[in-house]
Order: structure tokens, then sequence, then C-alpha cells
């Protein structure tokens, strides 16, 4: 309940008359009411609002001025108010910039920032976002002297009235009687799990350790070091590979913002506890520094690799090779086998490392090994590991006029970063100079926004922190003379179907594997047995960024933009020839990963994806305009033709149940035209999707002309048809996420889009067609596939006289099939994809069964481990059923009655639907066969005959099944733009 001025009570769903909701007259800095309101005008409109101000706690005005407006009626939904408090806050770094103005956005007063002074001419985060809102900002280089507090800071910081102190990152010491000084205190953010890792280098002690789990507090400061209260805390698993910056960027930032934002609002509202922290697993770590960072050989793997992460980049770990200290930078367990390479003698280890493609691989007491990336000399220079032993000087490159511009304008951008610096010369070190990371993001931002688009990476920055170094890596890279990194793979392998099977599990950017920004991984499942194959990298929106920024750098600015069509399509033979050469290799994961049969997934999922890129290899070359005769007045010298251009960067996502082929089906057309891609597998089938990749980079592609990101629709692909850089989109998918996407793509750019959606295709048999045929036909339209084929016949319509003999031999058929491992030659029928979906294919016969239709056969899930279904069969579907509108997509067979002879008739119960993928007759009658093909609603009618698709023949829908055409020359077109060009000569 709350009073309206005047002492009128108001409460919820009470109706009151007003206007305008002015600014409360009673204003009071510090408190927020909130009032939700259905309202309604005197003409009986309706709409909903919201309105925001500051006022007393339990009072506020409305006013109503009749005179000025129409008047309505509003019935109060809520009223509350929101306590807020005044604030000082204290600290510094980017982090405290982004509480700074959470805080404010969530309406408390920031009364005072204290934070550091300027350090090399520059201004702390805080302090910048702090004084371009105009609040009070000190900036006090210490807070005391011989264990007093200054007095004119004392002054400064009691000036402002804080009700709070917050201290989200800060390392000054505050003293105690400026911490107790505010009416409810001060609350400080800590990167662990108190009491364990108090002190400085939380996070560095998190992975020293080999903590399973990481997270943060917010505690309520006292006199001791970080053995305050508890207010707070949240956690977060440690990821086998996680580093400092992947735990902080995933988790400890975004999550901790929040938190803090959170903690304020409980202090507020009077909730927020004080929870004693016990002094039982209580642990203090100080600041590590250069000299305590020796590595120890004498330990495990793990333990060195936890010691590797953990003080990488700060101070970072180091051993000695060749008399000098190297600094160890990107480690990371090493799961697969090791890969041949040179021997590196290390001093203190009992095995010599080993100097491979990979990075420089080390073993631990265990037995067990690590690779670490990159590697760091006492001169400061830094290199991948992989080449110690051929990282000689390389040659001074002279700079052409074009060139020195650029140089020129990166020397501009430099001394913007370095502005403490007076002038850049050709010895500044960026880092000595003062640059931290978050500067290598501004660089690199910055030179790809003013020197044409160019791309570099964080590590182009680190391996040439000099400025001529820098400018000697920039011209080679303009010139596509830096060298391509040679492929490295993570494999997961499995001994399986007598062969070994290594499979990429990481995300594919820029022609290189690599985990997710943020370390997150999935597991992907066999659906077979239900076991976990292995853990995918779970692509997050930062990964999505970088793989079109890698595809938009290779269409502007690589090689690929650059090639001629023959050379494109020489590629592409050329993929397709090591895609035909690893086929039992890619069958096999697509069995593993898909659930499809082997000898299926060996003809189907793999030799149409061959036969695909070979098609449109050969079409590299004959993508052309033409010339047109236009009229103008005389004497005609003109000249008007088009030209087909490729769109640019193009992003694809695919469904799960032919994982391999769909990407063939659309990046082969994609890739013919010119453009570059960024794809996104289905969610639970990744693994052939990111083979191929490895793949492609065999076959030559350059790199970031195809980038693969496995992970969700909801956030990659999300992404993807937001995504300003992307030209088109096309996806094979649901009706529901097609509309989605195109809505997105519509309002983002009006980029291209070409779906592929949601089928009830219908399948005639008439009496006169072949009966053998037809039932095997039959069968193979609704079971291929397991049923989980986009054409599939969702719905069968079988004329009167054979209608039961139909039914009879298709359950004798069926009780022939073996259902069984997908890997045995023998079996018919494997699992179905995942387990929701055959939990969603058991509901839907479930609903059949209530509806009235009569479950003939199956119905069932199989009684062994794994996803495995019966295929099933349902007769006396009528056409206002459940079954006879919504697609199974799984090995559901559903049968309608139609009476003899009727043709108009079963027609238009065969197009009574929103969908028109694709369709079918049987029928020895060619003129009856002609009339219904013509007459069926559907992107691809089939005349007696089932599921042949073919490389040259267009495949699309029509209605809610989609637009836009894969397959044959008509699926150039989707990724073609035509641009007309006239001359007067």
């Amino acid at each position: 309940m709350s009073q309206l001025g005047g002492g009128q009570s108001l409460g919820k769903g009470d109706r009151v008359s007003f206007l305008s909701f002015f600014p409360f007259n009673d204003e009071i800095p510090g408190y927020e009411v909130e009032l939700k309101y259905r309202t309604e005008t005197v003409s009986g409109e309706e709409y909903s609002s919201q309105r925001r101000g500051p006022g007393r706690p339990g009072s506020h005005h409305v006013d109503v001025l009749a005179l000025r407006k129409v008047p309505f009626w509003g019935n109060l939904q809520e009223a509350y108010f929101k306590n807020k408090l005044k604030l000082a806050l204290i600290g510094q770094s980017l982090f405290g910039q982004e509480v700074y103005s959470h805080l404010r956005k969530e309406g408390h007063r920031v009364v005072g920032v204290f934070t550091v002074p300027d350090k090399d001419g520059k201004t702390d985060p805080l302090a910048l976002a702090a004084e371009k809102d105009g609040t009070p900002v000190f900036k006090f280089p210490r807070w005391r002297v011989k264990g007093k507090t200054i007095k004119e800071v004392a002054e400064a910081y009691k000036s402002v009235g804080a009700e709070l102190n917050v201290l989200p990152f800060c390392t000054q010491f505050i003293p105690m009687d400026v911490i107790d000084s505010p009416k409810y205190g001060s609350i400080i953010y800590h990167p662990s799990i108190l009491p364990r890792h108090r002190g400085a280098s939380a996070i560095n002690w998190t992975l020293i350790m080999g903590d399973k789990k990481a997270g943060f507090s917010v505690f309520w400061a006292d006199d001791g070091l970080d053995t305050g209260p508890i207010l707070l805390q949240r956690s977060c698993d440690v990821e086998s590979n996680d580093t400092v910056d992947a735990l902080y960027n995933r988790f400890l930032f975004p999550e901790g913002i929040k938190a803090m934002v959170e903690a304020v609002q409980l202090i507020a509202d009077g909730k927020a506890p004080r929870i004693p922290q016990p002094e039982e697993g209580a642990t203090y770590e100080g600041i590590q520094k250069k000299e305590n960072a020796e590595i120890s050989w004498d330990q495990s793997a793990e333990v060195l690799h936890n010691w590797i992460r953990g003080h990488d980049k700060v101070p970072g770990a180091w051993t000695e090779i060749n008399g000098q200290m190297v600094t160890l930078y990107g480690s990371s367990l090493l799961k697969s086998s090791v890969p041949p390479g040179e021997p590196l003698e290390i001093k203190g280890a009992t095995k010599p490392g080993l100097v491979t493609k990979n990075g420089l691989v080390l073993f631990g007491n265990d037995g067990k090994a690590l690779v670490v990336r990159n590697l760091q000399f006492e001169d400061g220079r830094m290199i991948p590991a992989s080449q110690y032993f051929s990282a000689g000087e390389t040659s001074v490159v002279e700079l052409t006029a074009e060139e020195v511009k650029v140089a020129e304008t990166i020397k501009v951008i430099w001394a913007g970063i370095l502005s403490n610096v007076p002038v850049i010369k050709d010895s500044t070190d960026f880092f000595k100079s003062g640059a931290s990371s978050m500067d290598v993001v501004r660089l690199i931002e910055e030179i790809r926004q003013k020197c044409g688009g160019l791309q570099l990476q964080n590590e182009d920055v680190y391996m040439a922190t000099k400025f001529e170094d820098f400018i000697q890596k920039v011209v080679r890279k303009l010139r596509g003379e830096e060298p391509e990194a040679e492929l490295v793979v993570d494999y997961v392998s499995k001994e399986v179907n007598e062969m070994t099977v290594k499979m990429p599990h990481q995300c594919f950017i820029n022609g290189q594997f690599t985990d997710a920004d943020d370390g997150k991984t999935y597991d992907t499942i066999n659906p077979t047995d239900g076991s976990i194959i292995c853990k995918v990298s779970y692509a997050s929106l930062v990964d999505v960024d970088k793989a079109v920024a890698a595809a938009k750098d290779a269409f502007e600015n690589g090689k690929w933009g650059r090639m001629n069509a023959r050379e494109r399509g020489r590629l592409m033979y050329r993929l397709a020839d090591l895609l035909e050469e690893n086929q039992e290799e890619l069958a096999t994961i697509e069995a593993l990963d898909s659930g499809a049969v082997y000898t299926l997934a060996l003809k189907t999922h793999i030799g149409m994806s061959v036969q695909t890129f070979r098609y449109f290899a050969g079409w590299c070359d004959k993508i052309q305009g033409s010339t047109i005769p236009i009229n103008q007045a005389r004497p005609n010298r003109n000249l008007t033709f088009t030209k087909k251009e490729p769109l640019g960067v193009c992003a694809i996502i695919i469904p799960w149940n032919y994982p391999l082929m769909m990407l063939a089906w659309k990046s082969a057309a994609c890739l013919a035209a010119g453009n570059t891609l960024v794809l996104k597998p289905a969610q639970v089938t990744p693994l052939t999707a990111l083979k191929f990749a490895e793949l492609s980079v065999k076959a030559g592609f350059p790199k970031g002309v195809i980038n693969i990101i496995p992970g969700s629709g909801g956030i990659a692909g999300q992404r993807l048809s937001e995504h300003p850089d992307i030209r088109k989109l096309g996806f094979t998918g649901s009706t529901a996420i097609g509309k989605q996407i195109m809505k997105s793509c519509a309002v983002s750019n009006l980029k291209k889009v070409s779906l592929e959606l949601g089928g009830k295709s219908p399948l005639i048999i008439f009496n006169d067609c072949e009966l053998d045929k037809a039932v095997r036909m039959g069968m193979g339209a609704v079971f291929f596939n397991k049923g989980e084929n986009c054409i599939a016949a969702g719905r069968l319509f079988v004329e009167e006289a054979i209608h039961d003999e139909f039914v009879t031999r298709v359950v004798e058929e069926i009780k022939k099939m073996k259902i069984g491992d997908p890997l045995d030659r023998s079996t018919d029928h494997g699992p179905q994809n995942h387990k929701a979906h055959l939990e969603k294919l058991l509901q839907y016969c479930e609903a059949g069964v209530k509806e009235g239709a009569t479950l003939v056969y199956g119905g069932r899930q199989v009684q062994r481990p794994g996803f495995f279904m019966e295929p099933t069969v349902f007769t006396d579907v009528e056409d206002h059923m459940y079954l006879a509108k919504e697609e199974s997509f799984g090995p559901i067979m559903v049968i309608s009655k139609f009476q003899n002879g009727d043709i108009d008739g079963v027609l238009k119960r065969a197009n009574n639907t929103e969908y028109g993928l694709a369709s079918g007759v049987f029928t020895r009658d060619i003129n009856k066969a002609m009339y219904v093909s013509e007459k069926l609603e559907a992107g691809t009618v089939f005349v007696n005959t089932y599921n042949k698709t073919d490389v040259a023949a267009p495949f699309g829908g029509v209605k809610q099944s989609g637009f836009g055409k894969d397959l044959g020359e008509e699926a150039l077109n989707e990724y073609l733009k035509t641009k007309t060009v006239t001359l007067e000569y």
C-alpha cells in the first residue's frame, strides 16, 4: 500500500484518474519510486505504461491537468519504492569503471570517485568515466603517512557525504577511519572464494594451486587482510586449459560487475547478510615476483601446466634454455599423442622438450605432457615456440610510397595510445612505454579502421613490440609474405570401426583451431549408447565476431579476394578429393556423432558431399553476366553489360540430420561464387564440420575463407543473423527459427537470406501404381535416415482399393528391418539423433493415439542403451489431427485413406498445409502423374520414385517451407549479386 499526496491510500488494482505523470513535488534525492499501471482512455482504448521518478518513501503526488489533455483512467498494477544510496567509489581499472556505470544506471548516486593519479600522462578508466559525467574525482597518491591518515585527504573524503564505500578494485591501502566512516561501512570485491587465496594475485593462485572451482567474494571490509564477513559469493568451474585472462573474461569480470550492483542494492534494502569467514581452509599468498616464478621440473604435467598458466602473463613462468632465461606462455595439456619434433635441452628437466609444429612439448615426471605456444627471451623478443630453431633474423624490407603512408598512420595511432611518449621512434617499445593488454585491443581495432581493414592478431603485437619491428610485420602481412602458421590440431582420437578416428574439437577461426574465447565447452553425445564422445568448444559472441572479422579480412584483403576463378575451382576440386580420400573416417565420425547408419553415411552423407564440391568447382570459371543492347539517342556508342559478383561474408547455419551433406550443399555454392563464410554446425553434431575445416587447410584454402564455430543457435546463430558485416545468411532448420532469423537479418542490415525450412511432404499412392515399388519407395520416403529427412513423406495418401494391402506389406517389411549399432554393416535403422528428439517423437505418437489414430506398429522406444525408436505406422489419420498437420521428423508413417478415383479431392487434402518442400505420386498413368505434379504445391515433386536428389537439380521449398535454392546452377544466384555497367565510348 502506498499513499498519494494528501494522504490518499493507493493499493494494487485501485482506480485513479490522472493525465500526466510529472516529477514528484516532494522530491528527495536518494529514493526512486516506480509505478506500473494499466490505462484506458475515455474512448475505451487500453495500453500499459511505466513511469519512474525520484520521490519520498511512502508518498508522492500525481498531477491532473484536465484542461490540457484528455483524461484517462489507470488501474494501478504495482507501486513500490527502490532505496538508493550515496556512494563513494574507491579504486581503479576498467572493472571499476563498469561497476561505477552500472551503479549509476541503477539509480544510485555516486558522490565521489577516489582513484590513483594519472600514470605516464594516462588517466585511469574509472576517472575518465566519472570526469565525463561530472562526478567529483579525487586522485590521491596515498591516503596516509607513517600510519596516520593525511588530514587533507580525510577532509576531501568526508566532504562528499557517502553512505557506503564501494571498492571494486583498489591497489591502495585505505585507512580504517575511512573504511568505517560511512553509515553502512565499506564493501570490497575479491577474485577468489574466500577464505581461500586471501591477498593479491588470487586468480593466479587459483590456477597455480590447481583449484577445480574459481569465483569471487563481495565482503564487508574490516581491519584484517581480506578477512571481513561475506556478503555474497559466486563460483564457476575451472576448465583444464583456462588462463587468468579466460577466467577473468568469462566469469570474474562480467559476473563480478553484476554482483557488486546486487550487493549495493541488498545493503540499500536492508537485506545484506554478514557471514563470518571460517578460518578453516583459509590461505594467504602474496604477489609472485619473477625470481620466484622459475619452473621446478620434477612434478607432474598437470602441476607444471598449472604453474605456467597461473603465471601467464605476469610475472611469467620461466626456465633456463641454452644459458638464458626463457619465459613460457600459452600452456595447455596435451591430450593427443606426442607429435614428432626436435629435442631441446632444458636445465633441470629430466627429459628434453620437443620443438614440434604444435609448440614446445614438455614432460612431467608422470610421463604425461603439456605444450607451450610462445616463448619470450630476455631481450623481450617473443616467438612461436614451434619456431625456436628457425627464429633467425629476417631481412628488412624496403617500404613503398603507399606502405610509408600506412606506417605514418600507424605511428599516429601509437602516439595516441602512448600519450606519455613525446616522439615515437623506431626503437620505441610498446609495452615498455606503458601500454597494457587493453591497449593491444585498441591498437588492433584502430589499425583495422584506419588501414583499409587490415586484420591483426593480439600475438602480432606481442611478437613485435618495437615500432620498427611492428611496421615490418605489418608490411609483410600487407604483401602476403607472412608465412602461414602450420595447422595445429588437438585431436580427440578413438579406436573404432577398425580404424583410428582423429577428431578436431575446437573452434576453427582464421585458419587455426582454437578454444572458445571464454574457455567454455560442451559434451557431444554418441546417440548409439548415450556416452560422451568428447568436449567441444562452445563459441561465444567474441568468437563469432572474430570469425566474421577473419572472413571479412580474407575477402577484402587476402589471397582469396585476388584469386582468379579457375584457381578457386582448383582448390575446390582438391577439397573434394580429400573428402573422398577420407570418406571412411568421415562416415565413421558421422555415425558416432549423428547416429547415421555407416553404409548410408558413406554413400549419401559423404558421397553426395564429394559430388557437390566437384559440381560447384566446375562452375567457378563459368559464372558470367551478359551484354545488353540499350536504346539511346544516336549515335549509339553505348555499352551495357552485367557482372556477377560475390556478396562478401556469408553465414551458414546447418541442421543435425545430414551434418556434412548440408554443409556441402550450401558452402560449395558459396565458395564457388567467391565468398568467404562463417558456418555454425548444429550444436549436437559438430564433428564432421570441424574435420572438414582441417581438410580445407590441407586443400590449400587461405586462412579466414572458411570458419567453423560450434555452439548454440541462441548465441552464435543469433549473432550471425544480426552481424552487420555479414551480407548473406543461408539457413536450414525449423520454420519458427527461420522466421526469427529472417526478422533479425532484416532489422540488422537487410542481409540476403535463403531458408530451407520444415516440411509435411505428401505422398499420393494411386491404386494403379506398381505396388511392390510403391511399398519399397514409400518406406524409404519415411524411414530413410531414421526419418530425420527434410523431404520425408510426412503424410501418405493411399487410395482405398489398395490401402489395406499397402499397410500389411509395409508392416511385414518393417519387421524385417534390423535395428542396431550404426557401425554394423547389416544395420538398417540406427538411433535417433539425440535424446530430446527421441522424447519429442514419443510424445508425437502419444498425441496420435489420444486423437484416435490407429497405431498399427511401433510407437515405442527400443529397450536398449541409446536413443532408438521403433519404426512406426499410424492409419485412420484424419485431416484435423495433429499427426496430419505437424512434421514428426522421425520414423513415423502417417497414412490417410482417400476414395477411389478422387484425384482432385486428394490433391486438395495434400495441399492443405502451410508447408511445401517436397511431394510425390505413384501411378502408371502418365497423364495422371503430370496433372498431379502440376497441381501439387511443393518445390520438388517425385513421380514413381522418392528421395532422388542430384547435385545438378535445384532444391528448395515454397510457402512456409522457405525460399531460395540449394544445388544446381540456381544455387549460385543465392550467393551472387548482379551489377549493371553502362558506358559511352
